[in-house]
């Protein structure tokens, strides 16, 4: 048996979640797009997803979305670019800068709150209520079981 037939027979963890993942992805960013943010891609989601609406360091964006710093940084220039976020000086320690969203971005933080909302009430009718909770609770402790591991010094 090829590994492509046996991955769609039996697909594992890693191509589960990217399955879902990139579909995810790409509804909500058609949806966004279709709602007043058609320049927004996925790679957006390393800083918009994690941002607060009082703004956020890049080394938490960084350490929240397991993307690198340089990454971020990147990722930022074009959000300011895009008019989605700016940097301010951050109140309790004034050689920080927070990334903050401006009204554009927290009209697309509204909205793609909404439709991640949509999409996970239409998968939970399509389940069962139960049964997409229960999902979502196992789902989120092998995520952090798995992200923990990945860290040094962590028990396996």
């Amino acid at each position: 048996m090829r590994r492509s037939e046996r991955k769609q027979e039996d697909p594992d963890l890693g191509v589960l979640s990217s399955r879902t993942l990139f579909s995810l992805q790409k509804e909500l960013f058609t949806r966004l797009g279709e709602q007043g943010h058609p320049d927004l891609r996925p790679r957006h989601g390393a800083v918009l997803a994690y941002l607060d609406a009082e703004g956020s360091r890049a080394t938490d964006l960084a350490a929240q979305s397991g993307q690198h710093k340089q990454v971020i940084g990147t990722l930022v220039d074009e959000l300011v670019a895009l008019g989605y976020v700016e940097r301010q000086p951050d109140p309790a320690d004034r050689r920080a800068k927070l990334i903050v969203p401006t009204e554009k971005g927290r009209d697309h933080m509204v909205r793609s709150d909404a439709i991640l909302a949509e999409m996970e009430a239409e998968h939970a009718k399509a389940v069962g209520e139960e049964a997409y909770a229960e999902f979502k609770r196992v789902f989120r402790l092998v995520a952090e079981r798995q992200t923990s591991a990945r860290k040094p010094g962590a028990p396996a």
